[in-house]
């Protein structure tokens, strides 16, 4: 199956984002992928972390998943839509949601972001959960591939990285290809977020594909960037350093079958 991970440097104006978005996803349907993978926030970062309040949309409806799911009919393509802030009970907090729309332009899979970020160095600080609620359960859909390998799919957002009990989870229940959409710090990515990534696949014995957001922002945000690709074994397939672009690559259902039975750890868990 070809997938593409689409990395962007998104600003705080949301038509522009969806417009740059547009153009990724035009191209990596024309480069033959299946799946396109959208990095968190790709519709907006904006200046102060509660620009994205004035964005939720009702699960459901709103332009950003009308993007999405015209996108996906027009293009015939798999989409999983970074993050975008949907609506919660309390309008001062939203869930920081990844949504996947198929070919036919329905919302075949919803997973909200697990594990809020929270990090002080003494120069930066965050606290996602001062804006966002937490999701409450893990998400699998399946992916029918030309390939004619049905894909089952794990879905993740960026801080979500760092807790392996997660895809342990995803790894009992058969997942082939872990999603892991973000927007890392730049201190944080450049000291772990490869490795990471790199783990979860190797441990997991699963394809992971990462789309984040990399460059300097019109907030004056710099995020890490790296999109990458990793198979099973821990092989980085393709990666971009920073700067918009997509980062395709194909994943082969035979060589994951291989490697599990070459290495059949996951059979051998004890806990």
């Amino acid at each position: 199956m070809h997938v593409a991970a689409l990395q962007m440097v998104s600003g705080t104006e949301p038509a522009a984002n969806l417009r740059s978005a547009r153009t990724l996803l035009e191209e990596a349907a024309a480069r033959g992928a299946e799946l396109a993978v959208l990095p968190e926030y790709f519709c907006v970062l904006g200046q102060r972390d509660t620009d994205k309040l004035a964005l939720q949309e009702p699960f459901g409806r709103g332009p950003i998943q009308d993007f999405l799911a015209t996108a996906a009919r027009e293009l015939g393509l798999w989409i999983a839509g970074g993050t975008l802030p949907i609506a919660t009970d309390d309008p001062a907090h939203a869930h920081n949601t990844l949504l996947v729309f198929g070919p036919d332009g329905h919302c075949a899979a919803r997973y909200d972001k697990m594990h809020l970020f929270c990090f002080d160095d003494g120069q930066t600080a965050f606290d996602e959960a001062r804006t966002l609620v937490p999701g409450g359960a893990p998400v699998v859909f399946e992916l029918p591939s030309r390939d004619g390998h049905r894909w089952r799919i794990g879905l993740s957002v960026c801080y979500d990285l760092r807790f392996p009990e997660l895809y342990r989870h995803y790894a009992a229940q058969g997942c082939d290809l872990l999603l892991v959409p973000s927007a890392f710090t730049h201190v944080t990515g450049e000291a772990h977020w490869e490795l990471l990534l790199r783990a979860r696949a190797v441990e997991n014995l699963a394809y992971v594909c990462a789309a984040a957001q990399g460059g300097l922002h019109a907030n004056g945000r710099r995020t890490w960037g790296q999109s990458m690709v990793v198979d099973a074994w821990g092989g980085v397939l393709a990666q971009q350093a920073s700067g918009a672009g997509v980062v395709p690559a194909q994943l082969d259902a035979a060589r994951l079958r291989q490697l599990r039975t070459r290495l059949p750890a996951l059979g051998h868990r004890r806990l």
